[in-house]
C-alpha cells in the first residue's frame, strides 16, 4: 500500500516520472526500489519462451564434493564451468581468489576451453603451478601459466574463434589459497560472430542449462553493483534451480563455476587429474543442495556516487539463505600497472574498514572472505554426509585394491629383481593353472565332461555290428582256421575278432587325449606380451610332451586289452550239449549261421564289457599323464632356462604392454587419493 501511494504521488496520469523538487530524497529512492521491483514483478510473469530465450551473463556453481568423490558419480555429472556475458568482474574474482594475475584477457571470447582450476593450499614454499598436459614441469612464472593456457587452447580450437569441450586441466599450489576447485568455460553469447558456428549460441547455452539443473552444488552469483539487478532474466533461472535459495527476492547472477573441492581441517584430499576415471555407483545424487545460492556484489567501488549497496549486502533488497559477499577487484589501470594481488588484497580490506558505510560490514567482506566462506561451508555440509562419505571410500577402496592386485606389480630395475619376478610371475601363472583345473577356476570341468560325456558318447557310436556281421565273422572264423578247422571252438577266430573290434576304440581314446589337451592349452598369461609367449610356449612344450605320453599309455590300455583275453569271460557262457554230453556242434556245422550268429554275439559282449572297463581306465591314464603331470612339473623347463638368461633377455620378457602400465599408475594414484581421503575423512569423524 505504500508503494503504491508513493507512486500515485511520483507519476502522472501519461505514466511518465513527475518527480518535484519538493520531494525528500528519501522519496526519490523509494520511487527508485519501487520502479525496480515493479519491474522485477513484471519479468517474473513472463512467458516461458523468454525463460527458455534469456540467459543469465554470468553463473557461479560451486559443486560440493571434491574429486575424489567424483568417482562415485556418472561421467555426465562431472563437469564444472564459469561462464558469462559482458563485464562483472568474473576473471577478477578468480584472480582474487587465486591471488595471482595469470588469466589471458583480451576481447571477445577468450575463454575457449574450459579451465579446471584446482587451488592447493601448501603450508609453505615457492608457489607453482602444473598443468595436466605437461606433466611434471612446474611453472613458476604465472604470466608463462597465462601463455601456456593461450597456447594449449590454440592448440585444440586452432586460432578462430570457435570453442571447445575438451578442459584444461590446471593445479596451482599456493599458502594464499584456499582449497577449491574451479572451471572457467566460455562465456555465454547472444550472436554468433564471424568465424564462429551458428548454433555456438544453442551449443553454449545447452552446455549452462546442464549444469546449473545440478542440485549437488552451489551456486555462487556474482553481480555488479553498478547496474540494476532487478532487471536480469537470470532471475527466473536461479528460481528454477534453487527456489528456496532465494528468500524474498532474486538477483542476477553473473557466472557458473563449478566447484569440486573436499577440505577436511585444511586439507585438501582430491586431484583434478582424477577426472578421467568414474565408477558406476549409483544413488549417489542423495548428496545435495537445497539452499545453495550465495550473492557476489562486484564493483562497489564504481557505484555513482550518492548511492550504495548497503540494502544488497545486508539482504534487505535481495535476500539470500547466505549473506551476501562484496569484492572490490583491481580496476583496468591498476592490470595495466601490474599491481600486484597483494596490494589489491590490503586496498580492497581498506576500502570496506575505512567506507562509512560499509565499515559495520568489513569483517566478512572481500574476496579472502569469499573463499573463506565457502571452504567452510563444503567442510560443513561434508562433514554431515561423513557415513555414507566412509562407506562408499572403503568400498572403492577395495575394488582398486583388488584391480591393481589382478595387474600385478610394477617391473624391478636390477638383475635379481627381475629375475625374482619372472620366477614370481611364472610361478602365480602356475598356480592359477592349477586353479582352473582344481575348479577354483573354471576349466577342470570341461575335462571332467570330456571324461564324463564326450568319451562315453564317442565309445556308443562305434559300429561294432558292422564289424560283426554275418560276413566278416564268416570270414575271419575262416581265415585263423587256415588248412586246419578248429576242433570244438574257433580261438583264433573268436580273437582276431575282439582284436578288430577293439582297435576301433583307439579312435575315442586319442579324442579324449587331444580334448583333454586343449582345455590345458587355452589358459594364458596376459600381463606381459613378451613374457606371455614365452611361458605360453614354454606350458605348450610341456603340454605337448605330456599329451604324447598320455596318448602313448592309453592306446597302450586299448592295446591291452585285445592282447590278453578274459578267460573267466568265456568260461561263463553257457554251452549246449546233447546226451552224451558232447557239444552240440560238430567240425561239420562250424560255419551253419546260427553258429556264427552265437559266435558273433559273443564277441559283442566281450567287447562292451571292455569298453565299459577302458571307460573307467583311459580318464585316470589320462589324468595321470596329463592333468597331474601338469600341475606337477608344468614350466619346470622353463625354470631351468629362465635362470641361464642375462638381465637383457630378462628385461625383454619383462616387456610390458604400456596399457597395462599406465593403468596401474592411475589405479595407484587414485588408491593414494582415496586412502588420504579415507584418513582425512576418518579425522574429521572423530573430531565431530
Amino acid at each position: 500500500d505504500r508503494r503504491q501511494q508513493l507512486l500515485k504521488t511520483v507519476v502522472s496520469d501519461n505514466g511518465e516520472s513527475d518527480i518535484s523538487g519538493k520531494q525528500t530524497t528519501e522519496s526519490v529512492h523509494s520511487f527508485r526500489r519501487s520502479r525496480r521491483r515493479e519491474r522485477f514483478a513484471h519479468s517474473l510473469g513472463r512467458s516461458s519462451f523468454h525463460r527458455r530465450r534469456r540467459w543469465p551473463d554470468m553463473l557461479v556453481l560451486a559443486c560440493i564434493f571434491g574429486i575424489w568423490i567424483v568417482h562415485f558419480v556418472r561421467v555426465d555429472a562431472l563437469n564444472q564451468m564459469t561462464s558469462y556475458i559482458g563485464s562483472s568482474g568474473k576473471s577478477s574474482v578468480l584472480e582474487s581468489i587465486v591471488g595471482k594475475d595469470f588469466l589471458p584477457r583480451g576481447s571477445g571470447i577468450v575463454t575457449r576451453r574450459p579451465l579446471v582450476l584446482q587451488l592447493h593450499r601448501i603450508d609453505e614454499g615457492r608457489e607453482y603451478a602444473e598443468f595436466m598436459h605437461v606433466p611434471r614441469k612446474r611453472f613458476t612464472d604465472f604470466a608463462a601459466v597465462r601463455k601456456e593456457i593461450a597456447d594449449e587452447t590454440d592448440r585444440e580450437t586452432g586460432r578462430s574463434k570457435q570453442i571447445s569441450s575438451v578442459p584444461i586441466y590446471l593445479s596451482i599450489y599456493s599458502p594464499e589459497v584456499v582449497n577449491l576447485t574451479l572451471i572457467d568455460l566460455p562465456g555465454l553469447t547472444k550472436v554468433a560472430v564471424e568465424g564462429q558456428s551458428d548454433s555456438i549460441v544453442q551449443d553454449i547455452e545447452n552446455m549452462v542449462r546442464a549444469y546449473i539443473e545440478k542440485p549437488n552444488c552451489l551456486i555462487l552469483a556474482i553481480s555488479p553493483a553498478n547496474q540494476d539487478l532487478a532487471t536480469s532474466d537470470a532471475i527466473k533461472i536461479s528460481r528454477e534451480v534453487d527456489p528456496k535459495g532465494m528468500i524474498s527476492h532474486m538477483m542476477q547472477f553473473r557466472a557458473i563455476l563449478w566447484t569440486r573441492s573436499c577440505f577436511f581441517s585444511g586439507l585438501l584430499v582430491a586431484s583434478i587429474f582424477e577426472t578421467a576415471y568414474s565408477l558406476e555407483i549409483e544413488n549417489f545424487y542423495s548428496l545435495e543442495f537445497r539452499d545453495r545460492t550465495f550473492g557476489v556484489l562486484t564493483k562497489i567501488d564504481l557505484m555513482d556516487k550518492g548511492t550504495d549497496a548497503v540494502e544488497i549486502l545486508e539482504g534487505r533488497s535481495f535476500k539470500l539463505q547466505f549473506p551476501w559477499v562484496g569484492v572490490v577487484n583491481r580496476s583496468q589501470a591498476d592490470i595495466n600497472k601490474n599491481t600486484d594481488m597483494i596490494a589489491a588484497r590490503r586496498r580492497e580490506r581498506e576500502y570496506f574498514a575505512n567506507t562509512p558505510e560499509y565499515k559495520h560490514l568489513a569483517h566478512r567482506m572481500g574476496s579472502e572472505h569469499l573463499g573463506k566462506m565457502l571452504s567452510k561451508h563444503l567442510e560443513q555440509v561434508i562433514k554431515s554426509r561423513i557415513p555414507g562419505l566412509q562407506s562408499l571410500i572403503s568400498k572403492t577402496i577395495i575394488e582398486l585394491e583388488t584391480e591393481l592386485s589382478r595387474l600385478g606389480k610394477p617391473v624391478a630395475t636390477d638383475a635379481g629383481g627381475k629375475l625374482y619376478m619372472s620366477m614370481e610371475i611364472c610361478r602365480a601363472f602356475d598356480g592359477i593353472f592349477k586353479e582352473h583345473l582344481d575348479g577354483i577356476r573354471p576349466g577342470g570341468d570341461k575335462i571332467y565332461n570330456v571324461f564324463d560325456n564326450q568319451l562315453p558318447a564317442a565309445l556308443k557310436r562305434l559300429q561294432f555290428d558292422k564289424q560283426l556281421s554275418m560276413e566278416n565273422v564268416r570270414k575271419l572264423i575262416t581265415e585263423a582256421d587256415g588248412y586246419q578247422p578248429h576242433l570244438i571252438a574257433p580261438e583264433q577266430g573268436y580273437r582276431r575278432l575282439i582284436e578288430s573290434s577293439l582297435i576301433t576304440i583307439k579312435g575315442p581314446a586319442e579324442a579324449a587325449v587331444d580334448a583333454s589337451h586343449e582345455m590345458q592349452r587355452k589358459m594364458e598369461l596376459k600381463q606381459y606380451p613378451t613374457l606371455r609367449v614365452e611361458v605360453t610356449n614354454a606350458a605348450c612344450e610341456s603340454l605337448d610332451r605330456m599329451k604324447e605320453e598320455s596318448r602313448r599309455a592309453t592306446l597302450q590300455l586299448v592295446e591291452m586289452e585285445y592282447s590278453y583275453l578274459t578267460v573267466d569271460f568265456f568260461r561263463k557262457l553257457p554251452q549246449d550239449v546233447d546226451k552224451g554230453g558232447n557239444p552240440t556242434h560238430s567240425i561239420f556245422d562250424r560255419y551253419n549261421e546260427s553258429y556264427l550268429r552265437r559266435v558273433g554275439t559273443t564277441v559283442l559282449s566281450y567287447v562292451h564289457m571292455v569298453c565299459g572297463s577302458l571307460r573307467n581306465s583311459i580318464p585316470k591314464s589320462i589324468v595321470y599323464c596329463q592333468v597331474r603331470e601338469a600341475k606337477r612339473s608344468l614350466l619346470d623347463h622353463f625354470f631351468t632356462d629362465l635362470g641361464k638368461k642375462e638381465v637383457k633377455q630378462l628385461g625383454s620378457l619383462l616387456d610390458e604392454d604400456p596399457a597395462i602400465m599406465q593403468r596401474r599408475v592411475n589405479l595407484a594414484k587414485r588408491l593414494e587419493l582415496y586412502r588420504s581421503a579415507q584418513s582425512e575423512v576418518d579425522a574429521v569423524a572423530w573430531s565431530k
